[in-house]
């Protein structure tokens, strides 16, 4: 029977939010962003462990009290310079600590989508345990579309039929994961399903939420907050 494990990449800056702090660690709801993709993934029955991949230099982590997530979460310090490699880097260090097989659930979860629901990613498994590729949860594009020219003048508007937003977690085999990794150009790569397209596989989407939005600049932390507040008091 396939198991299921999520990683984390968390070896970035997010420099474009602008904060002294690497993104992963600003304070959100009164803990460190990245808690509360921790709590949501540790807490899913399915997963067995959550692990998350550091940069070799991180020297915020430490300054965190992690020890209620001690059961399932483990770290890895192998963060490269881009997201694929992190991912990549991650998938080949989980087996120097633990038995995974090729055909084992790999969950990829950004750090930066602290909104993501227990009931999300229980749809998202659900939906996509017996599928033959995997997929990602993700939302059809509602907003007119624009291409602007070189001025930053709209140059024509594109139809948004079929356009879907990626989300996260994005789930598939171990063994494919690492084939579309390992095959792939890196530096281009900015999600785990478009490596996995690039050998010719569909992946499924599974409708998510708008809520599971990646917090990417400084007005996103504030309606971060007011989600996550919101929840705590429902």
């Amino acid at each position: 029977m396939s198991k299921f494990f999520a990683l984390i990449p968390a070896a970035g800056s997010g420099s474009r939010i602008g904060e002294g702090l690497p993104k992963q660690y600003l304070a959100l709801a009164g803990k460190p962003m990245i808690y509360h993709a921790i709590h949501t993934l540790c807490g899913a029955p399915h997963i067995s462990h959550v692990l998350v991949v550091l940069s070799p230099e991180d020297n915020n982590w430490s300054q965190y009290n992690w020890s209620e997530f001690s059961e399932k979460l483990l770290v890895l310090n192998c963060g490269g310079a881009t997201r694929a490699e992190s991912v990549l880097n991650g998938l080949q260090g989980i087996k120097q600590l633990l038995t995974i097989n090729d055909n084992d659930w790999i969950l990829v979860h950004d750090a930066a989508r602290p909104c993501l629901t227990p009931e999300q990613l229980e749809n998202l498994i659900n939906e996509l345990s017996n599928d033959a590729i995997g997929g990602l949860l993700a939302i059809p594009v509602a907003d007119t579309l624009k291409r602007s020219d070189t001025s930053k003048r709209a140059k024509n508007t594109e139809s948004r039929e079929n356009l879907w937003q990626a989300q996260t977690p994005q789930m598939f085999r171990y063994r494919l994961l690492v084939s579309a990794l390992s095959g792939a150009d890196r530096t281009c790569l900015t999600d785990d399903a478009s490596a996995v397209e690039t050998l010719g596989f569909r992946p499924k989407l599974v409708l998510g939420n708008t809520n599971n939005f990646k917090v990417t600049y400084p007005q996103d932390l504030a309606l971060a907050e007011l989600i996550l507040q919101k929840r705590e008091i429902l």
